[in-house]
C-alpha cells in the first residue's frame, strides 16, 4: 500500500550504508595492491573482512530501534508496524546483499582506466575527498582531541539549546501531524429537541455560503504556474437529519490548488456567519483523528459540586487563546419547563410521578382505543387541543386528579420554573460523571495541558475536594502511547547496548557510542524543523529512532578501525585521528546518501507524503 511504498522510500538512503562501507573497503584495498600481490578475489574477500563486524551490528543496531514500533498498541500501530516491517526486512536484504553479492561482483573490478574521461573525474572527485580529510578534516580533528572538554561542551551546548527551541516553543509539538484533507467538513449540531423546520433554515443558510464561495473562489482563482483561471472546488454535498446540519465541500488535490484548504474553510465559516442557538459548530479540514484535542472527565456522588467543577474548568479552559468550541456533555441549550413538588402536595397523595404522567397524557396523549383498519390496529390518544399544549398560561390552569377523585390546579401543587434540559447522564466509577472538552489549535495542543497540569490542577483540586478527575479519548490514548513506547525504546537501547558490548568487548564503549548517537540525532532534527516550520511529532521520533541507527552505524565503523590501530601499536589519540581520515570517505557517503535519499519525500507536496514528511526530516537531519 502507500504507506509501504514510502517506508522503501524512506529506507532508500539507509539500505545503501552497507554497500558503501564493504564497497569502499574493497575498493581500498584494490587502490593499495596497485603491485598485483593480491588478486581480486583475495582483495574483496580482505576488504569484507575489514568491516564484517561494524556492518553487521550496524544493522542489527538500525533493525532493534525501528523494532519498538511494531508492538506498540492504538490505532497508530497500523501506521508504525508497516514501516518498521518494511525497515527491517529491507536491512536484512541489503545486508545480505553487501556481504555476498556485492563482493562477488567487486571482485572483478579492475584498474580504472586513466584515459576514460568518466574514470579521470571520478577520479577527481575521489582525490578531492581524499584531499579534505588529509588537509581539511584532520587539522580539524587534531585541534578538538587538544580541547576535547571544550569540544565536549560546545556539543552539550548545543543539545541544550536544541531542547530550549522545545521547550520556549520555538519548534511546536503535536502529537501526531495533521496534514490537510482534500475535504471540508462542517457539523452543525442544535440543541435536543429543536423544531425541524429551525434546522432547514441553517441548512438552507449553509447552502447559500457554499454557493457563495463557490462563485467567489471558482472565478477568482488563478493557477500560479500557468496564470490561467483553475478550479478550487470539485463538488459539495449538505444534509440535515433532526438536530444536525452536515456539509461536506470537496476541493481539488493540494498540488493543483491555488489556495490553501485552510483560507477556503476561513471563508466558507465566515459566510455561514453566527448561528446563536447552535451548540456546537465544526470546521474540519485535516486528517488524523478529530475527537476534541482537550477532554477531561469529572467525577463525583454530588452533581451541584460536579457542576460547578466543570463550569470551574470550562472558565479555564476559556482562557486560554487558540481554545474554542469549550463544551461538557450534560450541556442543552434547550429549554424546559422543571416542576418541584410544594410540601402540602404529598398532604394530598399527589406523588411526583401522578404529577409527571398527568402531564404526558395531557400533552403528549393516552391511548385510549385501537381500531382495526385494513388489516392493522390504528391507535387513539386523547390529548389537550393543540391551542392549549402551544399556551404557557395553560399550563397553570391544568388540573391534576387525586387519588379520591378531586382535581387541584397544577399550580397549587407545584412550582413551575424554566432549565436547560440534560441531554444524557455519564457514570464512571460508580459516581456521576461530566466530560468536559474543547477544540485547540493543532500547535498549542502540548502547552495547555503542560499550563492545566502545572498552574490549575492543583488549585482545582483544593476547590473541588468532592471532585476526581482523569484523562479521556485522545488525551487517555496518547499517554498510554507514550508509556509504552518509552518502555520498549529503553528495552530496545539496552538490547543494542548488550549487542555492541559483546562485539566490541567493552562496557564503555556502548555507552559513549550511544550518548554520542542519540542526543545529536536529536539536535539535527530539531534544527530540522525549525529551518522547515513543522511541529514534532510522534512520526518525528520515528525518524530519529532511524538516524539514531545510522549514527551507531557509522561509530562502529569509526571504532573498529580505531581498535585496529590500536592492536598495532598506535597510540590512541593517534588511532583516532587516522581512523578518521581514513573512514572519512564511507562515513561521508552514507550520511549524504541518506539525506540526498530523502529529499524527493521532504519535498513532496502529496497528501500521502504529509504523514512522512517529519519521519523524513528526523531521519534526515538527525543524520547530518
Amino acid at each position: 500500500n502507500m504507506i509501504s511504498t514510502f517506508a522503501f522510500l524512506l529506507v532508500l538512503g539507509v539500505i545503501v550504508d552497507d554497500a558503501i562501507i564493504v564497497g569502499e573497503a574493497i575498493h581500498t584495498n584494490v587502490e593499495d595492491n596497485l603491485n598485483g600481490e593480491q588478486t581480486g578475489l583475495q582483495a574483496a574477500v580482505n576488504g569484507v573482512n575489514m568491516v564484517v563486524k561494524p556492518v553487521i551490528f550496524a544493522a542489527l543496531t538500525t533493525m532493534i530501534f525501528f523494532a519498538p514500533w511494531m508492538f506498540l498498541s492504538g490505532p497508530a500501530r497500523t501506521f508504525t508496524r508497516a514501516i518498521s516491517l518494511v525497515v527491517i526486512l529491507a536491512l536484512t536484504f541489503s545486508l545480505i546483499e553487501s556481504l555476498l553479492i556485492l563482493p562477488a561482483h567487486l571482485s572483478h573490478l579492475k584498474p580504472a582506466n586513466p584515459k576514460n574521461p568518466l574514470t579521470r573525474l571520478q577520479t577527481r572527485l575521489s582525490n578531492s575527498l581524499i584531499y579534505f580529510a588529509q588537509k581539511v578534516y584532520q587539522p580539524i580533528i587534531r585541534f578538538v582531541l587538544r580541547r576535547r572538554y571544550l569540544t565536549a561542551a560546545g556539543f552539550i551546548a548545543m543539545m541544550v539549546l536544541s531542547i530550549g527551541l522545545l521547550s520556549n516553543g520555538l519548534v511546536k509539538t503535536v502529537f501526531q501531524p495533521s496534514p490537510e484533507s482534500d475535504q471540508i467538513t462542517i457539523t452543525i449540531d442544535l440543541p435536543q429537541g429543536t423544531p425541524y423546520t429551525r434546522t432547514l433554515q441553517v441548512l438552507k443558510r449553509v447552502q447559500e455560503a457554499e454557493r457563495t464561495l463557490e462563485r467567489e473562489i471558482n472565478t477568482k482563482a488563478t493557477d500560479q504556474t500557468t496564470g490561467k483561471k483553475s478550479k478550487l472546488i470539485e463538488n459539495w454535498y449538505t444534509r440535515a437529519r433532526d438536530n444536525q446540519v452536515l456539509a461536506l465541500v470537496k476541493l481539488v488535490p493540494p498540488e493543483t490548488r491555488s489556495l490553501s484548504i485552510e483560507k477556503t474553510a476561513d471563508r466558507l465559516r465566515a459566510l455561514i456567519g453566527d448561528i446563536p442557538d447552535a451548540e456546537t459548530i465544526k470546521v474540519e479540514y485535516q486528517d488524523g483523528d478529530n475527537s476534541p484535542a482537550i477532554q477531561y472527565v469529572l467525577n463525583a456522588k454530588n452533581p451541584d459540586a460536579l457542576n460547578a467543577a466543570a463550569q470551574d474548568l470550562m472558565a479555564k479552559l476559556r482562557s486560554f487563546k487558540g481554545v474554542y468550541n469549550v463544551i461538557n456533555d450534560t450541556e442543552s441549550s434547550a429549554d424546559e419547563i422543571l416542576f418541584d413538588l410544594k410540601p402540602g402536595a404529598q398532604a394530598l397523595g399527589i406523588t411526583r410521578s401522578d404529577v409527571a404522567r398527568q402531564l404526558r397524557n395531557g400533552f403528549f396523549g393516552a391511548e385510549v382505543q385501537r381500531l382495526p383498519r385494513d388489516g392493522q390496529d390504528v391507535r387513539v390518544f386523547v390529548r389537550y387541543p393543540q391551542r392549549d399544549r402551544d399556551s404557557l398560561e395553560f399550563l397553570g390552569q391544568v388540573k391534576i386528579r387525586t387519588q379520591d377523585g378531586r382535581q387541584i390546579p397544577l399550580a397549587e401543587v407545584a412550582e413551575l420554573r424554566f432549565g436547560k434540559g440534560v441531554a444524557q447522564i455519564l457514570r464512571r466509577e460508580r459516581q456521576r460523571a461530566i466530560v468536559v472538552s474543547a477544540e485547540v489549535l493543532p500547535e498549542r495542543i502540548s502547552e495547555i495541558r503542560e499550563a492545566l497540569k502545572n498552574d490549575f490542577f492543583d488549585g482545582f483540586d483544593k476547590r473541588h475536594p468532592e471532585v476526581t478527575r482523569g484523562n479521556i479519548g485522545r488525551a487517555e490514548g496518547q499517554a498510554q502511547f507514550v508509556k509504552e513506547l518509552g518502555v520498549l525504546g529503553l528495552l530496545a537501547i539496552g538490547i543494542a547496548y548488550f549487542l555492541v558490548a559483546v562485539a566490541f568487548r567493552s562496557y564503555f564503549e556502548p555507552l559513549l557510542i550511544l550518548l554520542a548517537a542519540i542526543p545529536f540525532c536529536f539536535t539535527g532534527a530539531m534544527i530540522g524543523h525549525l529551518l522547515l516550520g513543522l511541529p514534532l511529532s510522534l512520526l518525528s521520533y520515528l525518524g530519529i529512532s532511524a538516524a539514531a541507527g545510522v549514527a551507531v552505524n557509522d561509530n562502529l565503523v569509526l571504532l573498529d578501525y580505531v581498535h585496529k590501530l590500536r592492536d598495532r601499536g598506535v597510540d590512541g589519540a593517534q588511532a583516532l585521528v587516522q581512523a578518521g581520515v581514513r573512514r572519512f570517505r564511507p562515513i561521508l557517503l552514507t550520511s549524504l546518501t541518506t539525506f540526498v535519499g530523502l529529499l524527493p519525500l521532504i519535498a513532496d507536496r502529496s497528501l500521502q507524503a504529509k504523514w512522512l514528511i517529519p519521519v523524513g526530516i528526523g531521519l534526515a537531519f538527525g543524520v547530518l
